[in-house]
């Protein structure tokens, strides 16, 4: 496993909150002070909030909280419950009567994995932004990665269990660190040997099948058709603006690249932000760079750390 958590970043704190009846939950990254954010959405089914604010050319330049989420569009509705407990902590952008959380949010689809009928709500995200801690360090099946499948070509029968990962690497003072939800619709490889460790997967026969051969036979069903989404948070200490961050986000997807194949489909949502907490100098194409390989790391780790269950195997089951 590889090491860090995106809380390494100082004035960063992690929340989880989730349902083990519906296998769903949420997950929420803070920063009080209000980060300079980034976005870049490279799938093309993906379910976001609020994105629309890190284009370079809007005002407002801070964003107090990230939320990823299961749910599907269902579980936009987390972020209103996160934005309800930062209000209350005195936490927003300053609009005179009140402050205004900037809270944007991805979900990925896990509505196939326990009762559908629960998912990430109101409730939920207040309870996950409650249990902020700058000294999470939970990955697996928590949070929003409790649904967190991948391998989906022939549908739910031949995928495995992944889950929420999380990595840091650190370069002097800089500190670049990832957190990702692994659903995807392709399989995961260790990106440092290329190496295929989970993904589409034959029970019968107890044994890794290659997505892309499947894809390649046209003779055999696709399964799921919408059912995925990866997505993940950079957090860097690095000052930066927003078309940096959006920048860097932007680079960071070569670490979807590197380790999800096949990875961007049309059936796949696949989201990445940023947030900086503007503390040190650093150039941009080392903080990106380095995105994209904490990335990779953070991917790994959420599989890593996946348990088992519902009938679906995880990596430490085969």
């Amino acid at each position: 496993m590889y090491q860090g958590y995106i809380t390494d970043v100082p004035g960063i704190r992690v929340g989880h909150a989730g349902s083990a009846e519906g296998m769903t939950g949420c997950t929420v990254v803070i920063c009080e002070e209000g980060a300079t954010g980034g976005v870049d959405v490279r799938g093309s089914a993906p379910g976001t909030r609020e994105t629309d604010l890190f284009k370079s050319e809007k005002m407002v330049d801070k964003v107090h909280a990230v939320v990823l989420s299961g749910g599907s569009a269902f579980g936009l509705e987390a972020a209103s419950g996160v934005m309800k407990y930062l209000e209350e902590q005195n936490i927003g952008f300053d609009v005179g009567v009140t402050k205004v959380p900037i809270v944007t949010s991805a979900v990925i689809f896990d509505l196939n994995i326990g009762d559908y009928r629960i998912r990430p709500d109101f409730n939920m995200g207040y309870i996950a932004a409650k249990n902020g801690d700058v000294n999470n360090n939970m990955q697996g099946n928590i949070g929003c990665g409790m649904g967190a499948t991948i391998g989906k070509i022939l549908g739910p029968e031949n995928a495995m269990k992944s889950g929420l990962g999380s990595a840091t690497i650190k370069v002097g003072e800089l500190i670049v660190s990832a957190m990702v939800a692994v659903n995807s619709f392709g399989d995961i490889y260790d990106y440092r040997n290329n190496q295929q460790i989970a993904g589409v997967y034959d029970y019968e026969n107890n044994k890794l099948l290659n997505t892309i051969d499947i894809m390649k036979d046209k003779n055999r069903n696709l399964g799921f058709n919408v059912q995925n989404t990866t997505i993940g948070i950079i957090a860097t200490n690095a000052k930066l603006t927003k078309a940096e961050a959006n920048k860097i986000s932007e680079m960071a997807h070569n670490g979807f690249a590197r380790s999800i194949n096949p990875i961007h489909t049309m059936v796949d949502g696949d989201t990445i932000f940023t947030m900086a907490t503007n503390e040190i100098m650093a150039d941009i194409s080392l903080i990106g760079t380095i995105a994209g390989e904490v990335m990779s790391k953070a991917i790994v780790n959420g599989v890593l750390f996946a348990e088992g269950v519902c009938g679906l195997k995880a990596l430490k089951d085969i």
